[in-house]
């Protein structure tokens, strides 16, 4: 008995040395990787490729719209598709010029760059959201006349907001006020994740109440639903992620030591969402009998 405890105990021993070793070599790997300029030049250049992708996708996706009904401006369609491409391309600059970006003088620049994008990225989807209001409310025949007035008020206090924090920034420059900017932009990407919540609910709870033989009741159903969640966990990830890398070191996303956190970061909150929703949102309106808030189907 006591030679086969005795065993056992080795075994379990040595599993779990086994284990540890596994540990040390993935955190080294880490380490290796995330201290190699090489491998962050490469990582960041996949960023930007794939970045470049998405924004091309949306621009065709723009065209194929505009060609279809050449007759119609902007509709909420051709503005969501295009703010897409110019979201995507300026990331993607971003990427390629990642380690010029890092040494730009004053250091507000270098934030200035990498917020700008994530606040368009909020104006996207923001955009989307109140296209759903829109549908919601007209379905229910309540005004919407004040929906649009209340999203550029929105945006603009958003904008207001950051814009005021990086003059302080730049005024004086303290960790604190770094602190401060990733958590207002947390708490934008949490309400960004609500309204997705909340008029993506509404909208899919009053879809099912539509009868079974109604047309297209099934595919919008799942529109909503895809749509809903994919932005609804993206905006939330955000969320989280940023009050991380508020107080932690480990989670700054700012600096180029942390390549392999930026990719997995950009590829759950921008690129994915983004390629996701573009694919779902991929029909093209009718030819004829198009509205101004029936675009996006």
């Amino acid at each position: 008995m006591r030679s086969g405890g005795l065993g056992m105990m080795s075994s379990s021993s040595a599993a779990a040395a086994i284990v540890a070793l596994n540990l040390k070599e993935a955190k080294n790997w880490w380490s290796d990787v995330n201290e190699s300029p090489m491998w962050q030049d490469r990582i960041f250049h996949i960023l930007a490729v794939l970045y470049g992708i998405v924004s091309v996708i949306a621009v065709v996706q723009l065209v194929r719209i505009q060609l279809r009904v050449p007759e119609y401006g902007w509709t909420t369609q051709k503005v969501f598709h295009f703010l897409n491409f110019l979201v995507n391309g300026v990331r993607a600059l971003v990427f390629v010029f990642r380690r010029d970006a890092q040494n730009m003088q004053p250091e507000i620049l270098q934030h200035m760059l990498l917020d700008i994008p994530s606040l368009a990225f909020f104006t996207t989807y923001a955009l989307l959201v109140l296209f759903w209001a829109e549908i919601y409310y007209q379905a229910r025949a309540v005004s919407t006349d004040g929906l649009r007035p209340s999203f550029f008020t929105i945006n603009a206090v958003v904008y207001v907001i950051q814009i005021a924090l990086w003059l302080v920034l730049w005024w004086k420059p303290v960790h604190l006020m770094v602190i401060i900017s990733k958590m207002f932009f947390a708490g934008v990407s949490l309400f960004a994740a609500l309204g997705f919540l909340l008029y993506g609910g509404r909208l899919f709870l009053m879809l099912q109440r539509f009868p079974v033989e109604s047309k297209g009741r099934r595919k919008k159903l799942q529109e909503v639903g895809y749509v809903t969640s994919i932005c609804f966990t993206c905006f939330l990830i955000r969320c989280i992620m940023m009050c991380f890398d508020a107080f932690d070191d480990a989670a700054d996303l700012d600096v180029l030591d942390h390549p392999i956190l930026n990719f997995i970061y950009y590829l759950l909150v921008e690129i994915l969402p983004s390629s996701l929703v573009l694919f779902i949102l991929r029909k093209l309106p009718p030819k004829r009998g198009i509205t101004q808030y029936s675009p996006i189907h």
